[in-house]
C-alpha cells in the first residue's frame, strides 16, 4: 500500500516554510453536508450561488460545524499586515446569498480559525484535519473555529489558516491543540509549524520565516515588509530592519496529493544578509 501524501512528504523530508496558499481576499460561506472534490463547482447548490461563488475575486472556502442545524454564516476576510479585518453575515438560508453584501457584516473580533478536513479532495485532510478539529474544539469558541474545504497543500495536512491574519499552518499534532489555540488568539504564530502568511508569495514567504526565526518574532504584527528588490527581502522588525536573501531549490519527489505519482517539488531558502 502506497503511503499517503502526507507521510511521504514528512518521510521525504520537505520543509513546510513558504509553502502558504497565497490570497488576500477570502469569503467564507456555510455550506453544512458533503462537499464535492471541487468545494464550489461540484456541491450541491443552485447554478445562480455557484456563479456567484465563482465570481468572487478572491479565495472561496466553504465551512461548516457539525454542531450547527440551522443559519448560514458568510465570513467576508481581507488580510493585511497588521491584521486585516472580517466581518460577519448570519442569513436564514443560501437562497439569501445573491443579495448579501458581506462586508456589511458584524466586525469579527479574534481570529477565525479553519482547519481543513476536506476529505473528496484528498484522504489526508479528512484523516488528519478532523481529529485536529475535534482537539481545537475546548480551546476555541464555536463562532471562531470551522471545518474547511481546501486551503492548499495535502500534504501537509493537518491545515490551518487563521484569518484575517492570512498565517498558515501545517502538521499540527492534535496534543498541540490548545497552545496553538491561545497563541492564535494572541496574535502570535507557532513558528516552528508555519507555512507561511497568504499575503505573500513563496520567496517572501521564505525570508519572513527566516527573520521570525532569527529574531524569535512571533508576533503577527511584528513584521512589514519594506522592499522586494531581486532575490533581496527586507522586513522592518522590532529591533530593526533585517534583509534576506531567497533562493528556490530542487525539492524532495513527493506527491501532491493521495494517489499521484511523485514529482519534485521546489521550495525555497533564505539567509540572512544585512541589518540596517
Amino acid at each position: 500500500m502506497s503511503p499517503t501524501c502526507a507521510d511521504a512528504s514528512l518521510a521525504a523530508g520537505e520543509q513546510l516554510a513558504a509553502t502558504a496558499t497565497e490570497a488576500t481576499e477570502w469569503l467564507l460561506v456555510e455550506v453544512r453536508g458533503a462537499w464535492g472534490r471541487d468545494a464550489v463547482a461540484d456541491t450541491a447548490l443552485e447554478p445562480e450561488v455557484r456563479t456567484a461563488l465563482a465570481a468572487f475575486d478572491g479565495k472561496v472556502v466553504l465551512v461548516r460545524r457539525p454542531d450547527r442545524r440551522a443559519g448560514v454564516t458568510l465570513i467576508r476576510a481581507t488580510v493585511g499586515e497588521l491584521g486585516g479585518i472580517a466581518a460577519r453575515l448570519e442569513l436564514e438560508s443560501l437562497d439569501e446569498l445573491l443579495a448579501a453584501d458581506p462586508d456589511r457584516g458584524e466586525p469579527v473580533a479574534g481570529p477565525v480559525v479553519l482547519v481543513c478536513a476536506h476529505g473528496r479532495r484528498d484522504a489526508c485532510c479528512a484523516r488528519l484535519g478532523v481529529p485536529l478539529y475535534d482537539a481545537l474544539v475546548p480551546h476555541l469558541t464555536p463562532d471562531r473555529l470551522w471545518q474547511a474545504s481546501h486551503l492548499g497543500g495535502h500534504r501537509f495536512a493537518p491545515n490551518v489558516v487563521a484569518l484575517p491574519a492570512g498565517a498558515q499552518l501545517g502538521r499540527i499534532p492534535p496534543e498541540r491543540a490548545g497552545e496553538v489555540a491561545a497563541l492564535l488568539t494572541e496574535g502570535r504564530i507557532p513558528l516552528d509549524l508555519y507555512r507561511g502568511r497568504t499575503i505573500y508569495a513563496p520567496p517572501v514567504q521564505a525570508a519572513e520565516i527566516l527573520v521570525r526565526t532569527v529574531g524569535a518574532y512571533d508576533g503577527i504584527i511584528d513584521l512589514r515588509l519594506l522592499a522586494q528588490q531581486g532575490d533581496l527581502v527586507t522586513f522592518a522588525t522590532p529591533s530593526g530592519a533585517l534583509t534576506a536573501r531567497v533562493e528556490q531549490r530542487p525539492g524532495p519527489s513527493v506527491p501532491a496529493s493521495c494517489g499521484a505519482e511523485p514529482e519534485p517539488a521546489a521550495q525555497w531558502s533564505a539567509r540572512l544578509e544585512s541589518s540596517a
